[in-house]
């Protein structure tokens, strides 16, 4: 039976002030997060530049998110072994330099390969800021708080990329999305080997490397095979190959866990219902969420004419609803119970992904701000706050001290993961929709019918939840 390791404090420092630990280790996951869509306002630009194709500009999200996906429960079991604050910085310093790199690219290749790294970096980096979080906040009602703080943070990133990208674009260039990362990465780096402090699990120091890469080559070759389909079609040979292939790499991954003495994901962790519950409805979420600030930001600017600017500043009050739907969300849970709170969340995204559906259907190429852009984007973001809070506090609140680096890694590498493979396929439904029919109003057509597909993964998630997810489950 595989023993779970005891949670460490190792740190000879004084333990610094509660706020200023936060706040240090919400700036990383902030960062992460925005660079899932910082560059969302930046791609026509960089495809100006770079000649990149529709598929290379697809990679340059997928290739960081996968990466991202794909090493993170091994970023958050070397969390657990080598210590979180190391592994903070190291993820960090890697996601700083990777961003210089991707900032100077000269070719498509050298943007998509700083990408990867980026990702490989943030996958290091995030697992740690939710295991020094938990680990310096009691559980409790101030652990819910701190944690609807580092989703609020993590999620206002992720919304707050197409302002920051927009300004960026339009007032210098596409290179300083990147680029911005470094001033800010050092300014962590330098607050985080201050203000943190060390903590480890004890035991061995044994890493599953086999089955890291067992489960970034699935991820990877599953998404590739999805991309496939917009060019080969979902019967080709080159499209049924990679997604066979990706399937049975996932599997022999799932085999190497069953077996492995050290494994990078023990399958005990999924024998609690609420762990297995939240992260099963994180994944079929993402699938649907992720894609919104990607398809909002095309088409602001290539079905409505807007810049990168304004695009970016079309989407501040959706960026402000998900802040408000995630700092509300532990005030609702103490009323109704996080189970009811991440189906009403849940729910409310998937509405505002049907009115987006409807007036893109309905108005293509003329759809007004206020109608086709923010209300919708407002609902959708409320509601993704209101879920994201209570899904990590039911995905963690059943973890072991020893597991809480591999629980955190594999949160974000189910919403992650999802959101990969949902971009994947919202990209392809929209790609086929809109082929051989030229206009505006054909696109607009497309990412209509993606925002559909997105409210049916939303629905799907909601009843993940309401069938899986314990009634009695903590909250």
């Amino acid at each position: 039976m595989l023993e779970t390791p005891v949670d460490t404090p190792i740190s000879r420092r004084a333990a610094a002030p509660l706020w200023l630990v936060v706040a240090a280790a919400c700036a990383g996951q902030f960062l992460v997060v925005l660079d899932v869509s910082v560059v969302n306002v930046a791609l026509p630009s960089m495809r100006a530049d770079l000649g990149l194709s529709a598929t290379g500009l697809q990679w340059v999200v997928n290739a960081y998110s996968i990466a991202f996906a794909g090493f993170m429960l091994l970023g958050g079991r070397a969390g657990d072994l080598f210590g979180r604050k190391r592994m903070f910085l190291v993820g960090l310093g890697l996601f700083t330099l990777a961003s210089l790199g991707g900032g100077l690219a000269q070719e498509g290749w050298q943007l998509l390969a700083a990408r990867a790294v980026q990702g490989l970096g943030a996958a290091v980096l995030a697992p740690s800021t939710l295991t020094i979080l938990t680990s310096a906040v009691p559980e409790g009602a101030a652990r819910v708080r701190a944690i609807a703080t580092w989703s609020a943070v993590g999620a206002g990133g992720g919304a707050a990329g197409g302002l920051v990208g927009g300004v960026l674009t339009d007032g210098l260039s596409w290179r300083w999305v990147l680029l911005v990362n470094v001033p800010v990465g050092v300014l962590v780096f330098a607050a985080a080997l201050r203000w943190i402090s060390e903590s480890r699990a004890n035991g061995a120091r044994r890493l599953d490397v086999p089955g890291a890469v067992l489960v970034t080559a699935g991820i990877a070759t599953l998404a590739y095979g999805i991309v496939q389909t917009e060019v080969e079609g979902w019967t080709a040979a080159a499209t049924l190959v990679p997604l066979a292939a990706g399937l049975g790499l996932i599997a022999a991954f799932l085999g190497v866990e069953a077996r492995s003495k050290a494994p990078l994901m023990p399958l005990k962790l999924f024998r609690v219902r609420s762990v297995s519950a939240a992260n099963a409805t994180m994944f079929v979420c993402g699938m649907g969420l992720f894609a919104m600030w990607f398809f909002m930001t095309l088409y602001a600017q290539n079905v409505l004419g807007y810049t990168p600017l304004e695009a970016g500043l079309a989407l501040i009050p959706s960026s402000v609803s998900v802040v408000v739907g995630s700092k509300v969300a532990p005030r609702l849970m103490r009323v109704a119970g996080a189970r009811t709170v991440t189906v009403v969340g849940v729910l409310t995204a998937a509405a505002g992904f049907a009115w987006q559906w409807r007036m893109l259907a309905g108005d293509g190429a003329h759809g007004a701000y206020v109608t086709s852009i923010m209300l919708p984007g407002i609902l959708m973001m409320l509601g993704a706050g209101l879920a994201g809070t209570p899904l990590a506090s039911l995905a963690t609140s059943g973890a072991e001290p020893g597991d809480a680096g591999l629980v955190a890694g594999l949160i974000n590498t189910s919403r992650t993961m999802g959101g990969s493979l949902g971009l994947a396929i919202l990209s392809t439904v929209a790609t086929a929709r809109t082929a051989g029919r030229p206009g505006a109003d054909a696109v607009a057509d497309g990412y209509a019918l993606a925002f559909l597909w997105g409210a049916v993964f939303l629905a799907l998630a909601a009843l993940v939840v309401l069938v899986w997810m314990p009634r009695a489950a903590r909250d």
